[in-house]
């Protein structure tokens, strides 16, 4: 779990009706095990515990910024079969991604056709580039394309290690709207540990 003092080092931006494409903006994501198997260890004498796997999901909350440069995970928790995480996405960061990549490859493929003269590069370009971006950022949406890569991340370590492990199919996501849901919820993640007793997903 994150140990920022988030309350008062944040400043929620303002809502907005165009959230609803999931390319930016505040979001309180929750993300269950399996028929809430506890694969992410187990909390003894208030503190959690983490397994193997908890330890490795820790991490990559911890690091999705390097993985996903438009989104920060500034406070999450993982608790023994599901994790808790306010997730920041600015889609103005990957616009900006993706300008810089389809200008690099512009240049590349100008440089490259003054001596080959073929349009290869081009389409490449146009299919592998633009055509791909376009489809992770406005079909699937940023937040959806950042859970997806965590939560696979997870499945390949656990593969890799012949640990039994598997997610629940989707994931639950809130957008957080002023700054004050923003506190309730900053409250709510980290005192999780605390109140695992009276938590619902203690099964």
């Amino acid at each position: 779990m994150s140990n920022n003092l988030y309350h008062n080092r944040y400043r929620i931006p303002s809502a907005r009706a165009t959230w609803h494409d999931y390319n930016g903006g505040a979001y309180f994501v929750t993300i269950c095990t399996r028929n809430m198997v506890h694969y992410f260890g187990e909390i003894v004498g208030g503190e959690m515990r983490f397994s193997e796997i908890g330890r490795y999901a820790d991490e990559q909350l911890r690091n999705v910024s390097s993985h996903y440069p438009y989104a920060q995970i500034p406070l999450w928790v993982v608790m023994p079969n599901h994790i808790h995480a306010i997730v920041l996405i600015d889609g103005d960061i990957q616009n900006r991604i993706v300008t810089d990549v389809e200008t690099m490859c512009t240049v590349e493929t100008m440089c490259t056709s003054s001596l080959q003269q073929t349009p290869i590069n081009q389409r490449w370009k146009n299919e592998s580039v633009n055509e791909h971006m376009q489809i992770i950022s406005q079909k699937r949406g940023l937040l959806s394309t950042t859970i997806g890569g965590l939560k696979r991340a997870v499945t390949r370590f656990t593969n890799a290690h012949a640990l039994s492990f598997a997610w629940q199919t989707r994931f639950h996501d809130r957008i957080i709207r002023d700054r004050d849901e923003m506190n309730r919820i900053a409250e709510y993640v980290e005192n999780n540990v605390a109140r695992w007793d009276a938590d619902r997903f203690n099964v």
